[in-house]
C-alpha cells in the first residue's frame, strides 16, 4: 500500500513538472514590459502579506521571532524588487554597435526551489520573484515542518502573477514533500536553487543537474583595538538576536584584542548578554552540539529557553549566551555554527593572532561564507586590508551587523540583496556572491559600512508674521501667474466666512476662485475623490488648503488624484522600510497645479510636511501617506488666522507639536538640521502653549510663537520623521475616536521611557544609528530647558516631570482611562490595535524597534497609569 502511494505521488509530480514546463515555454516569449508588470504585482502582493506569513512561519515551525520574520518578508519583497526593477532580463540586455557586441538573456527553464525550515516564507518570496523576473518557472519543495506557510507564500505570489498576466502554472509546489519527491524534482528540473542544511545542498549538487546552493556559515568577528566598542557590541547583539540567530551570516564567534577585551565584555554585559560560568559552559556545550552537529531543538530559540534546556536559568530578557573559550578547532562545540543566540568569545594578544583564529574558524566551519571586522577605517586601514586579503570568505564585512549586512543593501548599498548567499568554490558552491538574477564568477566583495545620504526639504517659500496672508497671496499673481484657484477647507471655516479672507484677496487680484468646503475631521478617501472630481471639471492651476490638518491632508490627496487619476490608492498607502526603495514610485507632482497650505491651527505642521493621513471609509482604516512629492510648494503662516482657536484645539494641537519635536529629535533619521528646529520649537512650546491656552485670542504674541513652533516642528519631522508615539497615537485615535493630539499626549511618557532603555529588545535598523543612545538625546532636551542632574537618568526624569506639568497646566488627561475610553472596549481592541500600531509607517524610524507585545504593554501602561498597571500585574 505504501509503495502504491509513492508511485502515485511520483506520477502526480511528473505531471506537475510537465505543466510548469509548458507554462514556462509560454512565459519565455514574454517581453520585458510584460515581465516587469508581473514582477511588480508579485512584489506588491508579497509585501502586503508580510505579517500574516510571518505569523504562520512562527506558528508552524516554532522557531524565530515574528517581528523579525516580518522584516525578512518585507526585505524579500521590497529590496529585491527595488534592486532588479530596472534590470534587463529579456532579449538583448547590452549592445555596443560600434564594437559589434551584444548580450542576450534567455531563461534557464524550470527551477527547483528547495526551501529551509529556518526561513520558509521569505525564501519562497525571494526565489519566486527571481524566477518571475528571469522568465523561469519554479517548483518548490518545502521543508515538511514548514510546508503550509511556504505554500501559502508561493500561492500569494502566484495569484498576483497570474492576475498580472503570467501563465497559471508558472509557480508550483509539492503538497506533501518527501525526500523521494524532492530528489525526483531535482533530477527533473533545469536548475536547482537550494537553500537548506548541508545534506540537502549536497544532494542538490549530486543530482546531475546544475545547482545554485550555499554552504553553512560560521562567521567570525574580530573587534580591533581601534574599534568603536559600543557600536561593535550593539551591532553584534542586533545581528545575533535577529530572528534568534537563524540567518546563516550571523556572528558565531567574537575575537577581541586583549587591550579592549574587558571593555568589550563589560559592554556585552551592560547590553544584556550573559557570560556563562565554567559549569554552565559545559552544559551548553552538550546542549548545542550533538554527535558533531547542531541540535535541532536549539535552532531559533531564545537564550532563556536554551539555558533551561541546559539545566540552568538566566533572566528572561537575556540577549545572548556567551561562552569564553580558547580552542578554535571543531573539537570545541562553541567553534561550530550555532543557529541560535549563543556566541563564542576569544581573546587575542595581537591582530595576527586574531586573524589566525578567524581563519581557522572560517576554514573549519564556514569556508567561503562571511567574516566581519570592527575597526577604525582610517586608523586601522592596514588591518582592514590584511583581513580582506586573509579571509577566505565571499562577504568581508567592516563595522557591520553580520546577519543584516550579509544579506545586502541595508548597511552597504553595493551588495545585492539576497536570502541565498553563495560561498564560492571555497564552500563547494557554484556562486561566490549573493544569489540574484545573474551568476557568473567567484567574486570577493569587501563591504564597508556606509551611511545613507540624508536631506532637508521644505516648501520653496514659507511666509510668516501676523497679517502676511494677503501679501503672500499676491505672489500667485506676480510671480506664478496663476489664474484659477481652488480653495479646500471645512464647513465651519466656510460658513463662518473665514475662507473669504482668502477668496476676497484673490478676487482683488483678478484670480478666479472656487471653494470646496466638505472636508470633515479625519477626511475620507471618498471626500478626496469628490474634491478631485471638482478639480477635473474646474481645472485649477493652484490649490489652497485652508484650515487644520484635515483640510491640508485632504488637499494633498485631491492634488494627487487630480494630477494622476490613474494612481491606485492602496499603492500610495503601501508601507516602506526606506522611502527611497519603496516598491511603488510616487508620481511626479506639479504639472497641473501648485499646492499652497494656509494653517489656521498650530500643531499638525502639515503645511511643511510630505505627510497626509486619509481614512478609507469602507473599513475605517487610517493610512499615513508619505512622499516628498506631497510637499506643498508654499506655506503661509499668518497667526492672525489662529486667534479664534478654541481651548480644546489649542491644547491638542499644541501638545501634538511638542510630540513632533521630541520624536524628530529621537528619530534614527535626526540630523543637526532637524535638531536645531526641534529644540527651538520645544523651547517655544513650553514658554507659550500655557499662555495660548489660558488667554486664547487675547494673547496674539503667544499665538504667533505657537504658530511658528508648530511649523518649525513640522519642518523637523518632515525630514527626521517620527516614531511609535505617533504609531500608537494614530491607532488609538482610529479605534477610540479621541483627538489626535490627545492620543499622542497620552502615549508620550510611556513611549519616552521605552525608548530611553539602554538595553532594548531590538534597536532600530539604520546605518546612522550605531548604538542605543536615546536616553542621551532626551537628556539634551532637558539640558536645553535648563533641567540639571548628575546623570542622564536624573535629567530624563525631570524632563518627564516637566512634560507632565505642562499637560496638567493645559488640562490634558493623564491616562487613556481618564480620557474616557471604556476598559472593556479598550481591552477588546488591544491586540488588534497593537499589531496595527506595529505596522504603522511611523514605527520604522523609532530608535527602538518594538515587538508587538511591547506595544501592547505600552498601551496598557498608558491606559491605567504605570503605578495602577504595576498593581494589576502584582495581583
Amino acid at each position: 500500500m505504501e509503495e502504491e502511494q509513492k508511485i502515485k505521488a511520483s506520477d502526480e509530480l511528473s505531471k506537475l513538472i510537465e505543466r510548469v514546463k509548458a507554462a514556462q515555454k509560454i512565459y519565455a516569449t514574454y517581453s520585458q514590459e510584460q515581465v516587469d508588470k508581473i514582477f511588480q504585482a508579485a512584489a506588491i502582493a508579497a509585501n502586503k502579506a508580510r505579517i500574516p506569513l510571518a505569523k504562520e512561519a512562527v506558528e508552524e515551525t516554532g522557531m524565530g521571532v515574528l517581528e523579525d520574520k516580518v522584516i525578512k518578508n518585507h526585505f524579500a519583497a521590497e529590496y529585491i524588487y527595488n534592486t532588479y526593477r530596472d534590470t534587463k532580463t529579456c532579449g538583448v540586455i547590452e549592445r555596443d554597435d560600434d564594437m559589434g557586441y551584444e548580450r542576450i538573456a534567455e531563461p534557464l527553464g524550470v527551477l527547483a526551489g528547495i526551501i529551509p525550515t529556518t526561513n520558509p516564507t521569505a525564501t519562497a518570496i525571494f526565489k519566486s520573484l527571481l524566477a518571475l523576473k528571469t522568465r523561469n518557472g519554479i517548483i518548490f519543495s518545502p521543508h515538511p515542518r514548514a510546508k503550509k506557510c511556504t505554500i501559502h507564500a508561493a500561492q500569494i505570489v502566484l495569484d498576483a502573477a497570474v492576475e498580472a498576466g503570467a501563465p497559471k502554472d508558472i509557480i508550483a509546489w509539492i503538497e506533501e514533500p518527501s525526500i523521494q519527491l524532492s530528489s525526483q524534482l531535482m533530477k527533473s528540473c533545469d536548475c536547482i536553487l537550494a537553500t537548506g542544511g548541508p545534506g540537502m545542498v549536497t544532494s542538490a549538487y549530486s543530482s546531475g543537474k546544475p545547482a545554485i546552493g550555499v554552504g553553512p556559515g560560521n562567521a567570525p568577528t574580530i573587534i580591533d583595538s581601534t574599534a568603536d566598542v559600543k557600536m561593535a557590541v550593539s551591532s553584534i547583539i542586533h545581528s545575533k538576536t535577529f530572528d534568534n540567530g537563524m540567518i546563516c551570516a550571523s556572528e558565531q564567534s567574537v575575537i577581541a584584542l586583549s587591550d579592549i577585551y574587558d571593555a568589550v565584555k563589560a559592554e556585552f554585559i551592560y547590553r544584556g548578554a550573559h557570560f556563562l560560568t565554567k559549569d554552565e559552559l559545559n552544559k551548553v556545550r552538550k546542549t548545542i552540539i550533538i554527535n558533531g552537529g547542531t541540535n535541532a531543538k536549539v535552532v531559533g530559540q531564545k537564550p532563556v529557553t536554551i539555558a533551561k534546556m541546559a539545566g540552568f536559568d538566566v533572566p528572561e530578557d537575556t540577549k545572548l549566551l556567551i561562552g569564553e573559550v580558547e580552542k578554535v578547532d571543531i573539537s570545541e562545540e562553541f567553534a561550530h555554527e550555532k543557529l541560535c543566540p549563543v556566541l563564542a568569545m576569544y581573546k587575542a594578544e595581537s591582530f595576527e593572532e586574531a586573524l589566525n583564529k578567524a581563519d581557522t574558524l572560517v576554514r573549519d566551519g564556514g569556508f567561503g561564507h562571511t567574516a566581519d571586522l570592527y575597526a577604525d577605517e582610517i586608523l586601522a586601514k592596514d588591518h582592514i586590508d590584511e583581513f580582506a586579503d586573509r579571509m577566505k570568505a565571499c562577504r568581508i564585512l567592516i563595522n557591520t551587523p553580520s546577519a543584516l549586512g550579509g544579506i545586502g543593501d541595508l548597511y552597504n548599498f553595493r551588495i545585492k540583496p539576497s536570502l541565498t548567499l553563495g560561498c564560492g568554490s571555497w564552500g563547494g558552491n557554484s556562486v561566490s556572491e549573493n544569489v540574484g538574477v545573474q551568476q557568473l564568477l567567484n567574486i570577493k566583495t569587501v563591504a564597508k559600512r556606509r551611511e545613507n545620504m540624508l536631506w532637508f526639504r521644505t516648501p520653496s517659500k514659507i511666509f510668516f508674521k501676523p497679517g502676511c496672508l494677503s501679501k503672500a497671496l499676491e505672489e500667485l499673481k506676480t510671480v506664478y501667474d496663476r489664474k484659477r484657484v481652488l480653495v479646500i477647507t471645512d464647513k465651519f471655516l466656510y460658513e463662518s466666512g473665514f475662507s473669504r479672507k482668502v477668496t476676497d484677496t484673490l478676487d482683488k487680484l483678478g484670480i478666479q476662485t472656487e471653494v470646496f468646503s466638505d472636508v470633515a475631521p479625519d477626511p475620507t478617501l471618498a471626500c478626496a475623490e469628490e474634491g478631485a472630481n471638482l478639480c477635473k471639471s474646474y481645472k485649477p492651476d493652484a490649490i489652497i488648503a485652508l484650515g487644520g490638518g484635515s483640510p491640508m491632508d485632504a488637499a494633498k490627496i485631491m492634488w494627487v488624484l487630480y494630477e494622476h487619476p490613474e494612481v491606485d490608492f492602496s499603492d500610495m498607502a503601501m508601507d516602506f522600510m526606506d522611502i527611497r526603495k519603496r516598491v511603488v514610485t510616487f508620481p511626479k507632482m506639479g504639472s497641473k497645479a501648485m499646492l499652497i497650505c494656509v494653517p489656521t491651527t498650530a500643531g499638525t505642521g502639515s503645511e511643511v510636511t510630505p505627510f497626509a493621513i486619509i481614512t478609507d471609509q469602507r473599513d475605517g482604516t487610517k493610512y499615513p501617506i508619505t512622499d516628498y512629492e506631497l510637499l506643498p510648494n508654499m506655506a503661509i503662516i499668518d497667526s492672525d488666522l489662529m486667534l479664534t482657536i478654541p481651548k480644546g484645539l489649542t491644547r491638542a494641537s499644541g501638545i501634538d507639536a511638542l510630540t513632533h519635536c521630541i520624536e524628530a529629535y529621537a528619530s534614527m533619521y535626526a540630523t543637526s538640521f532637524t535638531d536645531a528646529l526641534a529644540k527651538e520649537a520645544i523651547s517655544e512650546i513650553f514658554a507659550y502653549l500655557p499662555r495660548a491656552y489660558k488667554n486664547l485670542g487675547n494673547d496674539p504674541v503667544a499665538r504667533e510663537h505657537m504658530a511658528h513652533a508648530a511649523t518649525l516642528a513640522g519642518m523637523a519631522f518632515a525630514n527626521a520623521f517620527l516614531g511609535i508615539d505617533h504609531s500608537c497615537g494614530h491607532k488609538l485615535g482610529a479605534y477610540h475616536h479621541l483627538p489626535h493630539g490627545v492620543c499622542v499626549s497620552l502615549m508620550l511618557d510611556e513611549v519616552m521611557k521605552f525608548n530611553a532603555g539602554e538595553r532594548p529588545t531590538k534597536m532600530g535598523t539604520f546605518p546612522q544609528y550605531q548604538y542605543p543612545h536615546t536616553l542621551r538625546r532626551y537628556a539634551e532636551i532637558a539640558e536645553m530647558l535648563g533641567l540639571t542632574g548628575k546623570t542622564d537618568e536624573e535629567k530624563f526624569k525631570k524632563l518627564l516631570k516637566k512634560i507632565d506639568e505642562l499637560k496638567s497646566e493645559i488640562e490634558l488627561p493623564m491616562t487613556i482611562k481618564e480620557a474616557g475610553v471604556e476598559e472593556s472596549k479598550f481591552l477588546t481592541t488591544l491586540d488588534e490595535m497593537s499589531e496595527a500600531a506595529f505596522n504603522d509607517q511611523c514605527t520604522g524610524t523609532n530608535p527602538r524597534y518594538p515587538l508587538i507585545s511591547e506595544i501592547k504593554e505600552l498601551y496598557l501602561k498608558a491606559y491605567y497609569g504605570e503605578k495602577e498597571y504595576a498593581k494589576k500585574l502584582a495581583k
